[in-house]
């Protein structure tokens, strides 16, 4: 969508209505930024989105604030912010295990990452 089709979308809303921005969206949105152009940027466009007055953030789940924070606050790991969700999901359930082959959960405390580095 070019740029001035986004902007009249965000100031001029259908029925003068506000705009809507669900959750899946902007986790697409901030996994894109990660993945081309760092955690910054991702970052600081994230927190502008939800700070934006013409925007209504519409929440899918009741872990999202929590796996934000796990992505804005992770060390030396690469997580998307959808890794971070999983991550935060693991961490609340016992006994905290994440199927993955993404070596970067296993940079991060908290979780056992299956199969482990030992499996076949």
């Amino acid at each position: 969508m070019p740029r001035r089709h986004a902007r009249w979308c965000i100031s001029s809303p259908p029925n003068g209505g506000r705009a809507l921005l669900l959750e899946y969206v902007f986790l697409e949105v901030v996994t894109v930024l990660r993945a081309r152009r760092g955690l910054s940027l991702a970052s600081s466009v994230g927190g502008t989105l939800l700070a934006a007055r013409e925007i209504d953030f519409v929440p899918c789940s009741d872990l999202f604030l929590e796996a934000l924070d796990e992505f804005r606050q992770q060390g030396m790991a690469q997580l998307s912010l959808v890794d971070a969700a999983i991550l935060t999901v693991a961490r609340r359930s016992s006994p905290g295990f994440i199927a993955s082959f993404d070596d970067d959960f296993r940079a991060c405390e908290g979780a056992a990452v299956i199969p482990d580095a030992t499996s076949p």
